[in-house]
């Protein structure tokens, strides 16, 4: 355990507390807890954003780890990889459409969308435990380089 990298660990941590407060946000609307479900959700938009942050920072300075398995999975592993970006992309943009329409109360279109947002979201959540897993625990991660370095080349 005292081998896993601290910031990777903590923004993993905080994907996974924004779809465990999801989950809960979306059982507090389903007992018409309204208030609740409103904090909630706020709650869960925090955490992804304290997430998206300590990520952008660390690939922009510090890089991100290439994978470091074995060679004959790591097609399989970079497919995963652009299936959870892609999700994760699609969820974001989901959570910031669900969160909008659930404050201006237009509460048609946020009833449709929220459901679609949770699940991408859950699932975004499961695959970005997938990856974590996949570079820092299961195998040793690859080569790190930062954005920086790798366009001025130093």
């Amino acid at each position: 355990m005292s081998n896993l990298p601290i910031l990777p660990t903590i923004s993993t941590t905080f994907i996974v507390l924004s779809a465990i407060t999801v989950a809960i946000g979306w059982a507090q609307i389903k007992q018409r807890k309204i208030d609740k479900h409103r904090k909630t959700m706020t709650l869960a938009g925090i955490f992804a954003i304290i997430f998206f942050v300590i990520y952008a920072s660390r690939t922009i300075f510090i890089g991100n780890t290439s994978f470091g398995g074995p060679d004959d999975i790591k097609i399989y592993y970079t497919m995963f990889l652009i299936f959870h970006i892609t999700l994760a992309t699609i969820g974001a943009v989901l959570g910031i459409i669900s969160l909008y329409t659930g404050y201006k109360n237009k509460l048609e279109r946020h009833r449709k969308l929220g459901p679609v947002t949770s699940v991408t979201w859950f699932f975004t959540g499961i695959t970005g435990v997938a990856v974590y897993l996949l570079l820092y625990v299961f195998y040793k991660g690859g080569e790190t380089t930062s954005v920086i370095k790798a366009i001025l080349g130093t």
